[in-house]
């Protein structure tokens, strides 16, 4: 009973809607279309606890991809939270290993360190890779994923158009592993 009265309602304010509108149909406005709208970053996060005296340099690595890209964003995780992304100091050279797209772990290197090599550009060049970028050696200075190949002297932590559009079609998709390419990737650099 309850039923009947409620649809008899329902069709009497749809009668009500459409003789107001003139006896004509009106559609309701389109949707912007996908390609139109801004997908929101898929967010990943890290946790530089392990960094040691790179901390500022994984922070600024970070930042300095937030501000290239915009279909991903690095965080720092919050209390509790597993994190994406781990970030470790250690006396070897630096390397990242890759799980799957925006998850494995960065090694901080004292060694290049040591060496005379950047920090921030070490930190960015390393998240690059967990952003699913390879090494691209040998490689001049303004290709951030040319690593250690630059020289000593190179200090660019920023990634040219190039690696910034890569990462963008990489996340801004259905955030899926590149085809082809290869999971569980250690990155020596």
């Amino acid at each position: 009973m309850h039923v009947r009265t409620l649809v008899r309602g329902f069709t009497a304010a749809l009668a009500a809607t459409f003789a107001l509108a003139g006896g004509q149909a009106a559609a309701a406005p389109a949707a912007p279309a996908t390609e139109d709208r801004a997908l929101a970053p898929r967010i990943l996060t890290y946790d530089a606890s392990g960094a040691a005296e790179f901390r500022a340099a994984v922070d600024r690595g970070a930042a300095i991809w937030n501000e290239s890209v915009d279909a991903v964003e690095l965080r720092p995780v919050a209390a509790g939270q597993r994190a994406n992304i781990r970030i470790l100091a250690d006396n070897g050279w630096p390397r990242a290993y890759t799980y799957s797209l925006g998850n494995g772990v960065v090694y901080m290197g004292r060694q290049a360190v040591d060496q005379g090599y950047n920090t921030v550009r070490i930190s960015s060049h390393e998240l690059g890779h967990i952003l699913g970028l390879p090494d691209r050696k040998p490689g001049p200075c303004s290709s951030l994923m040319s690593g250690s190949s630059a020289g000593v002297a190179c200090t660019n932590p920023y990634p040219n158009a190039a690696e910034k559009a890569e990462v963008e079609s990489d996340f801004g998709g259905a955030f899926a592993w590149p085809a082809g390419a290869p999971r569980n990737v250690m990155t020596v650099d």
